[in-house]
């Protein structure tokens, strides 16, 4: 009984899973959604579930329990203390999500597996990825990029895994991983205080505030040049102009945002953080919500 019981979440623990923050994560899913071919309706819905119920939420709590965070931290401006059960429930979660992996394919199951594997070496203290700016940097573009759109694809549709790794297919993997690294170092501008107190040399901290800013600004332009040939390619370049309209809110806030922190560096704070990261995860869900449903 007291083993079972170390498994059972307290409220603290349930918070610090982050469940809405797999929503922001969702527009990769919904992108690999729309392109892929031949759906398998079940796969799909139990790659969803998997991905944005089990193993996002896994990481998040995972990388909480060791960050133990005093400060806002995304999402959640007053943390509450970490408990034992957020570090087993955490397990928990990565272990239900393998076992459903068998039910949509090996390829599901390999890629749960790395990312599992290296989410906990990012935040774990025996090798704490997160503290180097590059490789923290490349993790996050990279494993909630394009290697999502591209086993979520290959899960959930009609593909075969040595033969259609075409251009497109990895050129939308790359959209996925700009659009998101655009975002990755806003998230920290306002935790430089206690990313350095506990030896975490961020990304944006290399960068510095006004650095991070034109990182993302560069990151951005990126995806959208690459938005464009993506669509272009295929002869769809309606979907760029759509994208280039839906975006226009994001590009409006960020300036906002970035001329008020030119002025007052205090301006780089969670309330504005947060602003930017709804603003922008709506607009792209809607964007590609269009795309997957229409």
């Amino acid at each position: 009984m007291n083993f079972i019981k170390k498994f059972i979440p307290t409220l603290s623990a349930l918070l610090h899973l982050r469940l809405l923050f797999s929503v922001f994560l969702l527009p990769v899913f919904l992108f690999a959604l729309s392109q892929a071919t031949d759906i398998r309706l079940f796969e799909a819905i139990l790659t969803f579930v998997i991905w944005h119920l089990l193993v996002y939420p896994a990481s998040n709590g995972y990388n909480s329990y060791f960050d133990k965070d005093e400060g806002s931290i995304a999402l959640i401006e007053k943390p509450p203390a970490v408990d034992k059960s957020l570090y087993y429930f955490s397990l928990f979660l990565d272990a239900i999500a393998l076992v459903l992996t068998f039910f949509v394919g090996w390829i599901l199951f390999w890629a749960v597996l790395i990312y599992g594997v290296i989410s906990k070496m990012y935040s774990h203290p025996r090798f704490r990825l997160k503290k180097y700016p590059i490789i923290s940097f490349l993790i996050v573009f990279i494993f909630q990029g394009a290697f999502i759109y591209w086993s979520t694809y290959a899960s959930i549709g009609n593909f075969s895994f040595l033969e259609d790794w075409d251009f497109n297919f990895i050129l939308a993997g790359l959209i996925s991983s700009c659009l998101i690294g655009a975002t990755y170092p806003l998230t920290q501008v306002y935790q430089h205080a206690e990313d350095s107190k506990r030896g975490d040399t961020t990304l944006s901290i290399v960068l510095g505030i006004r650095g991070s800013f034109y990182f993302s600004a560069i990151l951005f332009l990126l995806s959208g040049i690459l938005v464009y040939f993506y669509w272009e390619s295929v002869g769809l370049s309606d979907y760029f102009w759509l994208f280039l309209f839906i975006s226009f809110p994001v590009l409006v806030l960020f300036i906002k945002w970035f001329y008020a922190v030119y002025k007052d560096p205090a301006e780089a704070n969670f309330k504005n953080m947060s602003r930017m990261t709804l603003i922008s995860s709506v607009m792209m869900l809607i964007y590609f919500g269009i795309l997957a449903f229409t």
